[in-house]
């Protein structure tokens, strides 16, 4: 990725000089910029991972003055120099803008490297293959498929339908940050302020990412799939076929208050042996949205919300609102508590899931790592902002960041 840093920072520097405004210009005339000195950006044989990447641009209709000009000098552009021409190109309004900083342009190769290469590390080794990644040749990949599709695919091994995208999407969405504070975060801040962000050329975005990695686990992350098994043990006698199907023929409420009573008499065989130590319902209640005398996530509810427009349904989710009601209707919550967010997650996961499920074609084994990998995908985006921010503004030895410089993003 040096390469193609080291070519970002020569084609800021000549663009820039040219008085080059919008990056899709297709009128702006590239003989204005200056190639002396380019002799890195192309070799003396044509390289098959460049040509790869501008066929799948040429396929996507894709316009950059940046891979124009490339591709107009003596010589095939290397792949460090296609790649950099891509970042350069998403990067250049922004940073004319100075809506980012030319630190933030410059890595950009680097991220896009290391987000390829966590991606592709999340699938199983099976699924890879000389031309093929987990069912996508290397021309569809590059010159046809989403980034959610791909992501889907390594995540789950399976061909995605346009719901299961729009719920992955909604997913990443989601879990992209809980703000500086987030362990997560911490981890990817803790990191770059050991290599200090004072001197930012020696912060290591792969140590940096290691730290956000490390910084994750069963409790900042893995609770989603216990409320997969919480929910997969409910409906295992429910003879649920389809969950988007609102007339499934299931009474949701008697499910739920099947579930109240069962619990309502584990705490108290719990409590009559002296234990404290009571297991909670995975997906209720949140030490935030608490207290009042119905509590909502505001997180769920803008799921529940964005879901009904769609027009779409889940009987997970339908599920989980009924036991927080039940709950309370039987004296076990004292209030209405909230279904959160991990209950989001499980609940549009186990959706996608269930039929193929039912049928066999994903195993029980692989549900406990898809749900931590769907929490890790957006937040290695989510942690990368971090990152980035930390290095253009945050202090040696100092993970925080200051109240007053917080904003929400939506």
């Amino acid at each position: 990725q040096q390469a193609a840093r080291d070519a970002v920072k020569l084609m800021i520097d000549r663009f820039a000089a040219a008085k080059l405004k919008s990056a899709f210009d297709d009128g702006f005339d590239v003989g204005r910029v200056d190639i002396a000195g380019c002799e890195s950006l192309v070799g003396a044989v044509p390289d098959s991972r460049a040509q790869a990447l501008l066929a799948g641009l040429q396929s996507r209709g894709a316009r950059s003055v940046f891979v124009r000009w490339l591709t107009s000098l003596p010589g095939p552009p290397t792949a460090d120099a296609v790649l950099a021409a891509i970042t350069t190109t998403l990067a250049w309004g922004p940073l004319s803008a100075k809506r980012i900083s030319r630190l933030t342009a410059e890595n950009l190769p680097w991220w896009m490297t290391l987000f390829g290469t966590l991606i592709g590390a999340s699938a199983d080794a099976s699924r890879h293959e000389s031309d093929n990644f987990c069912g996508f040749g290397g021309a569809e990949l590059m010159g046809q498929c989403s980034l959610a599709e791909i992501g889907f695919a390594a995540l789950l091994g399976l061909p995605p339908r346009e719901d299961d995208l729009f719920a992955f999407q909604t997913l990443v969405g989601l879990l992209l940050t809980n703000g500086p504070g987030a362990i997560s975060a911490q981890g990817a801040k803790g990191a770059v302020s050991a290599d200090g962000p004072e001197a930012p050329e020696r912060v290591q975005l792969n140590k940096a990412l290691i730290g956000f990695l490390t910084h994750t686990g069963y409790t900042h992350g893995g609770n989603g799939y216990e409320g997969i098994a919480f929910l997969k043990e409910q409906f295992r006698a429910s003879n649920l076929v389809d969950p988007a199907d609102p007339q499934h023929g299931i009474d949701l409420r008697s499910l739920a208050m099947r579930t109240v009573e069962q619990y309502a008499r584990y705490k108290a065989e719990r409590k009559n042996i002296g234990s404290l130590d009571i297991a909670k319902l995975p997906g209720v209640n949140h030490p935030v949205f608490k207290d009042k005398p119905v509590n909502h996530d505001p997180r769920e509810v803008f799921i529940a919300q964005l879901l009904a427009q769609r027009g779409e349904y889940n009987a997970f989710h339908a599920y989980y609102r009924a036991l927080v009601q039940a709950l309370f209707d039987a004296g076990v919550s004292r209030t209405v508590y909230c279904v959160n967010v991990d209950a989001v997650i499980a609940a549009l996961l186990l959706k996608m899931l269930w039929q193929p499920l039912r049928r066999g074609e994903f195993a029980e084994h692989e549900l406990e790592t898809a749900a931590f990998t769907i929490f890790l995908y957006p937040r290695m985006l989510g942690c990368a902002a971090e990152i980035d921010d930390h290095m253009n503004r945050g202090r040696n030895m100092d993970t925080r960041t200051p109240a007053s410089q917080c904003r929400f993003v939506a």
